[in-house]
């Protein structure tokens, strides 16, 4: 047999250990912030039964699912004219099942099938990868990790506030300062089609002006045209990409906006109130920018909706959710609302990698390294090492009697701060050798002294 070069597929990536400790740094910080808000773990399988996922996402997000071929001769039950119908028919025939597109609609089903032991509102989150048949590039991949928190059964706009909350404790945490925080409503965004004489095509709508980062306010506006909104509805679209001012000034502007619009003034009614819990709250600087062109394609979406960028790098949006009023009414349960956040792992890591965030001092893995220099000593060693672990400091030994040079440059390579040199004398006096890796130091202690110096 040839041999084959080893690869793995496109848009996905391995991480080694040096990676590893650093994304655990971002998980362990967002996990942290999560049950600080009283949000409880959750997971669900990587994999969903098609109709779970299918029509939940948009017809774009729909041609993104990763559709997972059925067992056996999955070609048995399709006949001639299902393949000649084409590939997005006879995926009907051969696939049951896709990999998980996002966290909400798994949480939505998990909701509705959980519903009499779960007490409302509940609130949980979830960390786990997601899979989509989208193009790599920078900072898009098509396995990825997000980190969602969701509140579902009731109404609340405190919820919202709340996520603002949680946004801002993870990046202050994770000492992201440079961010802003994107709030819309998708109420708005119908209410701008009511006014412009597009009812009813709020989705259209959304999914054009979704790109104007990407394409620019020409080519949103063509799209708009190339799908059917009239010359006299894109006129008078065209000024809401140019509103400015402060919040206060914009939310002003799209009230007189909206006048004829019940439904967008009930949006632009709700988004005040979401500022004024925040002042309620105390947050002296919130991050967040009221922006009438933020849509987020997800079709679930109906009231708030929320995005994340970190400003200065060449990442996209870091983070972002919204408000969906009847998610479970798709399977079954209706009238329970919700609203969550979902942070991008894989973005949040590039961004902080680019902008150099990440502590240089708590990212190691092994706190003391024990040289190897004997039999005798490494039986000596294996006490001190259980004795360290005990005291909750992780250490390694290394395995075998290497040269002094090996077990040195490997200890450097690993970014171990501390290494114990245990030789006769140490072990006749109780007096070990500790060196300072990062300072070249080298000092004599017993071992309740060097507990107490790699703790502090």
């Amino acid at each position: 047999m040839a041999k084959q070069k080893p690869s793995i597929p496109k848009g996905t990536r391995d991480f080694g250990p040096d990676k590893m400790v650093r994304r655990n740094h971002i998980f362990n910080t967002i996990r942290s912030v999560f049950g600080h808000f009283g949000f409880m773990p959750l997971e669900t399988p990587s994999m969903e039964n098609l109709n779970t996922l299918t029509g939940k996402y948009g017809d774009e997000g729909d041609q993104l699912l990763y559709k997972v071929l059925n067992s056996g001769d999955y070609l048995k039950d399709a006949k001639p004219e299902d393949i000649e119908a084409g590939s997005k028919h006879l995926a009907t025939k051969i696939c049951d099942r896709g990999l998980r597109y996002d966290l909400t609609v798994p949480f939505a089903r998990y909701v509705v099938m959980n519903r009499n032991e779960l007490t409302f509102p509940f609130k949980r989150y979830q960390i786990q990868p997601v899979w989509r048949a989208d193009r790599p590039q920078k900072g898009r991949y098509r396995e990825f990790y997000q980190c969602d928190a969701d509140v579902v059964g009731t109404d609340s706009l405190i919820c919202e506030a709340e996520i603002v909350l949680m946004i801002n404790e993870v990046f202050s945490n994770l000492d992201i300062d440079d961010y802003g925080i994107k709030l819309n409503s998708r109420k708005i965004l119908t209410g701008i089609t009511e006014v412009v004489g597009a009812e009813g095509r709020e989705g259209e709508f959304c999914v054009a002006i979704d790109k104007l980062d990407k394409i620019g306010e020409e080519k949103v506006l063509d799209e708009l045209r190339s799908r059917g909104f009239g010359e006299d509805s894109v006129e008078k679209i065209k000024p809401l990409f140019h509103i400015s001012g402060t919040n206060e000034e914009r939310i002003a502007s799209m009230k007189e906006f909206l006048a004829e619009s019940e439904t967008g003034l009930k949006g632009i009614a709700e988004i005040e109130d979401t500022f004024a819990y925040l002042k309620d709250f105390g947050l002296e600087n919130d991050h967040v920018d009221f922006d009438i062109t933020l849509a987020r394609g997800l079709s679930y979406y109906t009231g708030a909706i929320f995005e994340v960028k970190v400003n200065n790098v060449k990442i996209g949006s870091v983070s972002g959710g919204g408000r969906y009023d009847n998610l479970t009414g798709v399977f079954g349960l209706d009238g329970v609302s919700g609203v969550g956040i979902s942070f991008g792992i894989d973005r949040i890591y590039d961004v902080m990698e680019e902008l150099d965030l990440f502590p240089k001092d708590r990212l190691e893995t092994t706190q003391v390294m024990i040289v190897n220099f004997d039999k005798t000593a490494e039986r000596y060693s294996l006490g001190v090492l259980a004795k360290l672990r005990a005291q909750g400091i992780s250490a390694e030994i290394f395995p075998e009697s290497a040269k002094l040079k090996k077990q040195m440059n490997y200890a450097n390579k690993k970014g171990i701060p501390y290494v114990l040199l245990i030789g006769s004398d140490e072990m006749e006096s109780g007096q070990l050798t500790m060196k300072d890796m990062r300072e070249g130091e080298q000092t004599k202690l017993d071992l309740d002294g060097i507990i107490e110096k790699v703790k502090a």
